[in-house]
C-alpha cells in the first residue's frame, strides 16, 4: 500500500509538472484527486483526508510554479505590473480561503470542486465571457482596482479547491483579450502567491487537528509533498515546450476536455 501510494505521488507530479506548463496551471484540479486515491491507499483517517489533500497541493504548487515560470520567461514577456497587481489581491484572498476551507465538510468540499470544474470546461470550451465571446487581443484590463479584486476572487476560491488559480486565471485573462500564450505565464506567475499563501492558512488552520497522521504541519502531508515536487519541477518544462507549439483552440478546448473530467470524477464517482 505504501509503494502504491509512493507512485500516486510520483504519478501525481509528473501530472501537475505539465499541466502547470501547459495550462499555467498549478496542477492541483489532478494533484487533489490523486492524493486522495493515494492517502485512502494509505489508510489515512476519512475526517482529515480531504483537506489534506487540498492544503498539501497548494504546497506543491509553490514549487511547480516557480518551475513553469522560469520557462516561461525564456519564450514570453511577462507584464509585470499586471502580475503584481493581482498578485496582492491573489494573497490576501487565499489565506482568507484556507480559512473558510476549515469549517467545510470534506465531502461538501469535494462536491465544490467538482462544480467548479464542469463551469470552467464549458465557460473554455464555448469562450464565454460576461460580454459575449472575445476574440483574442492586447486590450486586457488597466484598472488596479479590477485586478486587485478579481485577484482576491481567484486567490479565495484557489485555496478551498487547492489549485494555483490559473483555471480561473487564463480565462479571465483571455477575456480581457490577453493571447493565450501570455495569458498561460501570467498565470504561472500569480499562481505563486496563491500557493505561498494558502498553504500558509491550511498549515494554520490545522494545526492541533487530533486526526492528522504523523509528519503533518497542519493540513499539509510532507511525504506527499516531496514526492510529488520530485517529478513535477523537471516536467513542467515538457508542458511550455508544448504550450508554444500547439495552436489557441486547441490549447482552450483541451484545458476545456481536462476541467470535464476532473467534474466527472467529483460529482459523479466520489
Amino acid at each position: 500500500m505504501l509503494l502504491n501510494a509512493l507512485i500516486m505521488y510520483l504519478l501525481a507530479g509528473a501530472c501537475s509538472g505539465v499541466l502547470a506548463g501547459l495550462f499555467g496551471i498549478g496542477g492541483g484540479l489532478i494533484v487533489v484527486p490523486l492524493l486522495l486515491v493515494a492517502f485512502h491507499l494509505q489508510g489515512l483517517p476519512e475526517l482529515v483526508i480531504t483537506h489534506l489533500a487540498v492544503g498539501t497541493s497548494l504546497a506543491t504548487i509553490v514549487f511547480t510554479s516557480l518551475s513553469s515560470v522560469r520557462a516561461h520567461l525564456k519564450k514570453t514577456q511577462l507584464d509585470w505590473t499586471l502580475v503584481l497587481q493581482m498578485a496582492v489581491g491573489m494573497a490576501m484572498g487565499a489565506f482568507l480561503g484556507g480559512v473558510v476551507a476549515a469549517d467545510i465538510p470534506g465531502w461538501m468540499l469535494q462536491r465544490l470542486i467538482g462544480l467548479f470544474a464542469l463551469l470552467i470546461a464549458v465557460q473554455m470550451w464555448f469562450n464565454l465571457s460576461p460580454g459575449g465571446v472575445q476574440e483574442p487581443g492586447e486590450t486586457t484590463a488597466r484598472a488596479p482596482v479590477e485586478r486587485g479584486l478579481v485577484g482576491g476572487a481567484i486567490g479565495l476560491l484557489s485555496a478551498l479547491f487547492g489549485i494555483g488559480g490559473g483555471s480561473i486565471t487564463v480565462p479571465y485573462l483571455a477575456w480581457r483579450g490577453l493571447r493565450m500564450t501570455k495569458a498561460v505565464a501570467t498565470s504561472s506567475a500569480t499562481s505563486i502567491p496563491i500557493a505561498l499563501f494558502g498553504a500558509a492558512s491550511y498549515m494554520l488552520n490545522g494545526w492541533g487537528e487530533e486526526s492528522l497522521p504523523a509528519h503533518s504541519l497542519g493540513f499539509v502531508y510532507w511525504p506527499a509533498l516531496l514526492g510529488v515536487i520530485s517529478t513535477s519541477a523537471f516536467t513542467s518544462k515538457l508542458g511550455v515546450w508544448l504550450a508554444h507549439r500547439l495552436p489557441p483552440l486547441a490549447l482552450r478546448r483541451a484545458f476545456a476536455l481536462l476541467q470535464l473530467g476532473i467534474a466527472c470524477k467529483f460529482l459523479i464517482f466520489s
